[in-house]
């Protein structure tokens, strides 16, 4: 995956169309996953389950601040020549030299898991709504807010800064809000959070501001409503699978939100090409909207989870950085050192009658 996203990188300065870098864009996502697969992968082979929580958070710490930095040394080296993909090709083999240089076993085969987005959404319509929200809302906020960007004013610079301003605040979000929704409804979380951000997207419509602290100040709200999001989405979820369905529950929480991201970025590009840049936050604002008024109503026809029964809050990346290996770094992913709670979450009665069982040995799902 290092070698074969290092040379497509590489291609990006030979074959300069519209075409090739869309085909390169997509390879380089292929190894880009690939390889987060692997090392997640690596990381379900060494943790132990009492310690796969916190490793899993060093490893999400440590792959957003290496994004953030990415994004900021664009501020250092511009994006006109040569230089960004060279230093991008380096970090990509650098890769290879910890995995050559280890007395470490590989990694078992990639374990695998069932989708079934029905069964998601029969547990928990909330979780299904949210995960799709965010791949809408974030796949357009993170593929086309440099052209926002760009059209008011910011240069290559300003740009990179914005970006970081808002992963960092996204960043700094996530543990506050997810300890606060251990001991509260999940679902009150979100729609605080959903409903800020639909607030924060609707007044840029409104305010369009030009390159200058208020746009600094309007991402960094985004980021820290929209970030922590997903992994609230992905708690209230386990809260209320069944033994034995977790996987396939875990595994609809990643394609949905997959969905999201290529729908989202081809919807929003319409709305900015024919009417304003700033239509970007159109799609944001009625996404997490959507988010909220569900989570109210889901409310009002379902009981929360008693804060003793819950599955604990994990720190997750956004949706770019989850890979379908990130199951097996959960412990219910192990039945040898889990069990669930005596006391069930309610569950919907077609669920509950649905039959459907799973077995875990051996690591794999």
């Amino acid at each position: 995956m290092a070698a074969i996203g290092t040379v497509t990188i590489l291609l990006n300065l030979l074959l300069i169309n519209d075409l090739s870098w869309i085909l390169l864009r997509a390879l380089s996502g292929f190894c880009f996953a690939g390889a987060a697969m692997i090392v997640e992968s690596w990381l379900n082979e060494v943790a132990e389950n009492k310690s796969r929580g916190t490793i899993f958070s060093i490893y999400v710490t440590i792959n957003m601040a290496a994004s953030t930095l990415g994004q900021i040394a664009m501020s250092v080296t511009g994006t006109a020549g040569y230089v960004p993909f060279v230093l991008g090709a380096i970090s990509f083999i650098c890769a290879v030299l910890p995995t050559a240089l280890t007395s470490s076993p590989q990694p078992r085969p990639l374990a695998s898991a069932k989708i079934d987005v029905l069964l998601l959404y029969r547990t928990s319509p909330v979780a299904a709504i949210a995960a799709f929200s965010v791949g809408m809302a974030n796949g357009a906020f993170g593929t086309l807010a440099p052209v926002y960007g760009y059209e008011r004013g910011l240069d290559a610079s300003g740009i990179a800064l914005l970006f970081a301003v808002a992963a960092i605040l996204g960043a700094v979000a996530q543990i506050p809000f997810g300890r606060l929704s251990d001991r509260i409804d999940r679902r009150l979380v979100l729609i605080g959070l959903a409903g800020f951000a639909s607030i924060v997207g609707a007044l840029t419509v409104l305010i369009n501001p030009e390159a200058g602290w208020m746009m600094y100040v309007l991402f960094a709200a985004y980021g820290f409503a929209a970030n922590p999001i997903y992994a609230v989405a992905v708690a209230h979820a386990n809260d209320f699978a069944k033994d034995g369905d977790f996987a396939k529950i875990a595994g609809g929480m990643l394609l949905i939100p997959g969905i999201g991201l290529a729908i989202g970025p081809a919807v929003a590009s319409m709305i900015m090409g024919a009417w304003s840049p700033v239509g970007l936050f159109v799609i944001t604002a009625l996404f997490h909207a959507l988010l909220a008024v569900t989570a109210y109503l889901r409310m009002r026809v379902r009981k929360s989870v008693d804060a003793s029964d819950r599955a604990p809050f994990r720190a997750m990346g956004n949706d770019k950085q989850v890979t379908p290996e990130s199951i097996v770094l959960d412990p219910r992913a192990d039945s040898d050192d889990y069990e669930m709670p005596v006391d069930e979450a309610p569950v919907p009665e077609e669920l509950a009658s649905s039959g459907e069982t799973g077995n875990v040995q051996d690591g794999k799902i």
